[in-house]
């Protein structure tokens, strides 16, 4: 089975998408943070709780991993062949570009749609949510564009299948993602 690679901004419901999308195709989710996580760890942070990239600690090791653009390489690289194996739903926001192998989807939301989910999923208030989402689309838009060369949310050439999610509850989304990953298999 090809791995299904999920990629979007932040807070556009990757995380919820490949939990719901391997469930129902009884694989494995995974989330490319999970790997910069650990890799946090090891550098002794404390990477705990879905919203810890959005905290100030999060933030710092973003400041870090700049410097060192071997974090990210590395994660990557672990990825690509996480993802070469397939039977895998993943979120990632560099697979796309950089695996020739996956069923590619891009998931779309409004800053106003990403930051209400922010804002439900870290307990936090509408500005704060914001100000937070324009660091990390900033920070990472400049991130994988020195480290790819990647148009990050505006190269959209990779994709199999881009959804709009800012109507969509997750069930809706997992859905579309199942229904034409089985139309590309030849499966109905």
């Amino acid at each position: 089975m090809e791995a299904i690679i999920i990629s979007g901004l932040p807070a556009s419901g990757k995380t919820v998408a490949a939990e719901s999308v391997g469930k129902t195709l009884g694989i494995e989710a995974l989330s490319g943070s999970d790997i910069l996580r650990e890799m946090a760890a090891e550098r002794g942070y404390n990477p705990v709780g879905k919203d810890w990239w959005d905290t100030e600690e999060g933030l710092r090791f973003l400041e870090e991993r700049k410097e060192d653009l071997n974090f990210d390489r590395k994660a990557d690289d672990k990825l690509k062949e996480r993802i070469k194996k397939g039977s895998i739903a993943i979120t990632s926001y560099t697979a796309p570009w950089i695996s020739e192998y996956g069923y590619k989807v891009w998931l779309i939301a409004s800053i106003e749609n990403r930051a209400k989910r922010m804002m439900n999923r870290d307990k936090t208030t509408m500005k704060e949510a914001l100000d937070t989402l324009k660091i990390r689309d900033d920070e990472n838009t400049k991130l994988y564009k020195r480290l790819y060369g990647i148009d990050f949310g505006m190269d959209m050439k990779p994709f199999n299948l881009i959804i709009n999610t800012n109507n969509l509850n997750q069930d809706d989304v997992a859905e579309q993602i199942i229904e034409n990953y089985n139309k590309r298999q030849g499966k109905r």
